[in-house]
């Protein structure tokens, strides 16, 4: 079999003996048997998953989407998680192009126009730029998040880029979430304080009502729940 097919093959496995792992259990299970082969994506709205990753890994690459258009308390909260975890990597996978080439090529304010194309100029190709490094990659996503991840599995085979993909605190309640920050004393963006729930680019990024889903402030009014790299 090829080294994909492996991959593939071993994914489909974990995915039954890990179902009812725990975060750290499935981190472990990641560092363990990748090595320095995988890496943790997060969009710097908080640190829990870097810190729980920093339990197995103090010096595990974390993967940052530089697209441009980020809050100034987003890029603060990168690097203040730099600080605070000195040994951790931070990947910065940027675009091929810079905002105002974009704009040059496809006119201005693209995220207004076709915010699928956006994402996918300047997320979705980035991430898989940098994935293509990587055999694994761990990620944030939780099945309360949005109906769209309500069957996350904690670990899968991730298909469009090629690569097994871990889910650690997929079964995470936003009370258990919540709780770890308070309880750790984690890094968390400041703007989630103020009511930004979710927390993306910028232009597409509101404050989200009090009752409301969090990714309701996500893209408001355009009809679009996902930037395109988790399905």
């Amino acid at each position: 079999m090829t080294a994909t097919a492996d991959y593939k093959t071993l994914a489909e496995r974990a995915s039954k003996e890990l179902a009812e792992a725990t975060a750290t259990e499935a981190l472990r299970w990641t560092a363990e048997t990748f090595g320095d082969d995988f890496i943790v994506a997060s969009n710097m709205q908080d640190a829990v998953l870097i810190d729980l990753a920093t339990q197995v890994k103090p010096d595990v690459d974390v993967l940052f989407l530089q697209t441009g258009y980020h809050f100034p308390e987003t890029i603060g909260t990168r690097d203040a998680v730099q600080a605070v975890y000195p040994g951790v990597r931070i990947v910065n996978a940027e675009a091929e192009q810079s905002v105002a080439e974009q704009d040059a090529d496809y006119g201005p304010k693209l995220h207004e126009r076709d915010p699928n194309q956006c994402c996918h100029l300047r997320k979705v190709v980035p991430l898989r730029n940098t994935l293509a490094k990587y055999s694994a990659w761990v990620t944030g996503v939780r099945r309360v998040d949005a109906p769209t991840r309500a069957n996350t599995p904690i670990v899968t085979w991730d298909d469009r880029n090629g690569l097994v993909k871990i889910n650690p605190i997929a079964p995470w309640s936003d009370d258990e979430f919540n709780g770890y920050i308070s309880e750790h004393g984690i890094l968390e963006n400041p703007l989630v304080s103020i009511g930004y729930l979710s927390i993306g680019c910028a232009p597409c990024t509101a404050k989200v009502a009090p009752g409301q889903d969090p990714r309701s402030g996500r893209w408001a009014g355009q009809g679009k729940t996902e930037c395109g790299l988790h399905g």
